[in-house]
């Protein structure tokens, strides 16, 4: 598993453990639901630190607690 996929699914997974909607997280982020959708559906593969940061907001929950998941400490180099 890459970053861009372990983003993806710690996203999808914190919405579910919280109850919320896609939507739901673009409007209390403030990120563009088109941003949200773009991240989660493979057109924006890098997300800038300030949308996961606004994200992680609306999920309430620091970016320190965002990547302190097994999927981010299994992670291994990538070479592009």
């Amino acid at each position: 598993m890459g970053v861009y996929e372990a983003v993806k699914e710690r996203i999808m997974e914190l919405c579910e453990r919280k109850k919320i909607t896609i939507n739901r997280l673009a409007t209390d982020s403030g990120v563009a639901r088109s941003s949200v959708k773009n991240v989660l559906y493979g057109k924006s593969k890098n997300p800038g630190i300030v949308t996961l940061k606004m994200l992680c907001d609306g999920l309430n929950v620091s970016l320190v607690e965002f990547f302190d998941c097994p999927l981010f400490a299994e992670l291994e180099q990538e070479l592009y």
